[in-house]
C-alpha cells in the first residue's frame, strides 16, 4: 500500500506545478511512481481529483477542496517537524541559500570557510542569482535580498545596510565633466542596472527619501552590477550602485565617488528572509547570526570610504 501522506504529497506538488513530470523530478521520483501515488489517492477518496487531457492537468472541484485541506495539513506536519528540528543544540542538516550573484561572490562565499569551521555538522548549497526566486516553490530554506521587503510570507531580518555610491573613472571625468547637481546626469551616460526594485534603468533617485530623480540614457544595462562595474572601469560611464560593489574600485583609486547637490537615495538593507509560515531550523538561525555578526558594526565593504555605522 503507498503512503498517503507522499500521495497527499505528490498531490500537492502536481497542483503547484500543473506537471506530473514537473512534480515527479520535484519530489526526487520517477513519473511511473507519481502517477501511483495519485491513482492510489484517488481510489482511496472515491473521487476523481484532476482532469487529464494531453496537455494539462487541472483540477476537479473535490480536487479543488481537498487541496487546500492537504495543504494545510501538509503544513502542520513541515511544522512539526520542524519545530522539533529547531529545538535541537546541534546546528546540523543541509542549509539551501539563494543570494544574489555579485554579493554572494564578493561577501557571502568568502565567509563559507569560517561558518564551516563553526558548524562542521551543515552543508551548504549555495545558488547564486540575480533573479527573484520562491523559497517555498523552489526549496530554499533563507535567502538574501537587497531593498525593500513586500512579502508579509516571509520572517526578514535585517543584516546590514546597503548604501548607494555614483561614481566614475578619472578616464571618463576628465573626457566628460564631472557632474556637479543631479539634474546634469541627463546629459552622462549612466549605465544602468535593469532588476532593481527601487531604481529604473531608466530614472534615478537620489535625496535620502528619494524625492530627487532625473531621467537617465546610457548605452549599457545589464542585469548584473558587475558587467556595469567593468563597463565603469573601463571609462565607459557613470555607474550607481551599492557599496559592496564599487567600494574595492573606489578604494583602490579605480573609481571616483561623485558628490551631488543631493545624496544617494535610502536603501532599506540587506535582509536573510525565510518562510514565515515554518519554525526556522537551528542550521537558518545560525547562518543569519552567522552573517550578521560579520557585517556589524560598520559591514567590510563600507570601510575606508568615511561612512559611519548606523
Amino acid at each position: 500500500m503507498l503512503d498517503r501522506l507522499t500521495g497527499m504529497q505528490v498531490f500537492v506538488k502536481v497542483a503547484a506545478l500543473g506537471s506530473l513530470s514537473a512534480a515527479a523530478r520535484a519530489l526526487g521520483m520517477s513519473q511511473t511512481m507519481a502517477t501511483k501515488h495519485i491513482a492510489a489517492l484517488e481510489d482511496r477518496l472515491g473521487v476523481k481529483l484532476l482532469h487529464r487531457t494531453t496537455r494539462r492537468l487541472t483540477l476537479t472541484e473535490a480536487g479543488r477542496r481537498y487541496l487546500e485541506r492537504a495543504e494545510r495539513i501538509l503544513g502542520e506536519v513541515a511544522e512539526a517537524d520542524e519545530a522539533a528540528a529547531a529545538d535541537r543544540v546541534e546546528v546540523r542538516g543541509v542549509l539551501r541559500v539563494a543570494a544574489p550573484l555579485s554579493f554572494g561572490v564578493r561577501e557571502i562565499a568568502p565567509r563559507m570557510a569560517a561558518f564551516a569551521l563553526r558548524h562542521p555538522g551543515v552543508v551548504v548549497d549555495l545558488g547564486l542569482s540575480d533573479r527573484f526566486v520562491d523559497l517555498l516553490e523552489e526549496g530554499w530554506d533563507l535567502a538574501i535580498r537587497i531593498g525593500r521587503m513586500q512579502d508579509s510570507s516571509m520572517t526578514a531580518r535585517r543584516i546590514a545596510p546597503c548604501r548607494l555610491l555614483l561614481a566614475a573613472s578619472d578616464a571618463y571625468l576628465a573626457a566628460h565633466g564631472a557632474p556637479r547637481r543631479v539634474a546634469d546626469l541627463a546629459a552622462h551616460n549612466c549605465l544602468s542596472y535593469t532588476l532593481s526594485r527601487m531604481l529604473s534603468p531608466n530614472r534615478w533617485l537620489f535625496g535620502r527619501d528619494g524625492h530627487a530623480s532625473v531621467a537617465v540614457t546610457g548605452n549599457l544595462k545589464a542585469n548584473n552590477g558587475d558587467a556595469l562595474l567593468a563597463a565603469a572601469l573601463a571609462g565607459q560611464g557613470v555607474i550607481y550602485e551599492p557599496t559592496f560593489l564599487v567600494g574595492d574600485a573606489v578604494r583602490a583609486g579605480l573609481l571616483r565617488p561623485i558628490a551631488l547637490d543631493e545624496p544617494p537615495v535610502e536603501l532599506p538593507g540587506i535582509y536573510a528572509v525565510h518562510p514565515a509560515s515554518r519554525l526556522a531550523p537551528a542550521r537558518v538561525r545560525a547562518f543569519i547570526d552567522f552573517l550578521a555578526e560579520a557585517y556589524r558594526p560598520l559591514p567590510p565593504w563600507d570601510r575606508g570610504l568615511g561612512l559611519d555605522p548606523e
